[in-house]
């Protein structure tokens, strides 16, 4: 069964594996996450699993999600996500997932908000070369013609310009899972993952789970 958790990014590190090598890691620490929904395709149409992540206070909740945590017999949380499962799921409402459900040496995927870089040129936002640097050339850090004369007449759809950077959500695919420590509830992932210290993750056994080849 695929496994999913949620968590936030606490940064990176780095940590020596057994053959004594330096390997980069980042730092996250997730659940525990218990169920709060089970749905199934004669209910709901689908078989899903919501879970939820991060206690919280019952008087910053409305009366329609306490209620919904009343009903599954679960503590208040703030964040709740509903993950697709194939078939009926094993778990039930109430079951808490926590980091022991990954192991060092697994493929994971990991979803999360890039940071927001405000609004850019097209040399930082997508690595135009841009003109010469020397004075007098009038054209540097520009991105060029964006026209298309007499026809169509207008800039096509899709044509990389100046405009919002980042702040979108992103799936970085297969990383593999350095370590695990239960006792904290972290989880030590291979690379880099999207977003800033702090931010909101989805941890999830790896979609396509391909082996790097040696």
């Amino acid at each position: 069964m695929n496994v999913a958790l949620l968590g936030k990014k606490i940064g990176m590190t780095q940590v020596f594996d057994d053959a004594n090598r330096l390997v980069p890691v980042t730092v996250i620490e997730a659940g525990p996450c218990p169920v709060t929904q089970v749905k199934s395709n004669d209910s709901d149409g689908y078989d899903a699993v919501q879970i939820g992540y991060r206690p919280q206070k019952e008087h910053r909740l409305s009366q329609a999600a306490l209620g919904h945590f009343k009903k599954a017999g679960v503590e208040p949380h703030a964040e709740l996500q509903e993950f697709r499962t194939n078939g009926e799921s094993e778990l039930n409402v109430g079951d808490v997932l926590t980091v022991e459900q990954f192991e060092a040496g697994q493929k994971i995927d990991v979803i999360g908000t890039s940071k927001g870089r405000g609004f850019q040129g097209v040399v930082k936002r997508y690595g135009f070369a841009g003109g010469p640097a020397s004075h007098g050339s009038m054209f540097h850090r520009r991105g060029g013609s964006y026209g298309m004369c007499q026809w169509p007449g207008h800039v096509i759809k899709g044509k990389k310009m100046p405009g919002h950077m980042g702040d979108k959500q992103r799936t970085v695919q297969n990383l593999t899972v350095v370590k695990v420590i239960p006792e904290k509830n972290l989880i030590l992932i291979k690379g880099s993952v999207p977003g800033s210290r702090g931010s909101m993750l989805t941890v999830r056994t790896a979609v396509k789970n391909k082996t790097a080849k040696a």
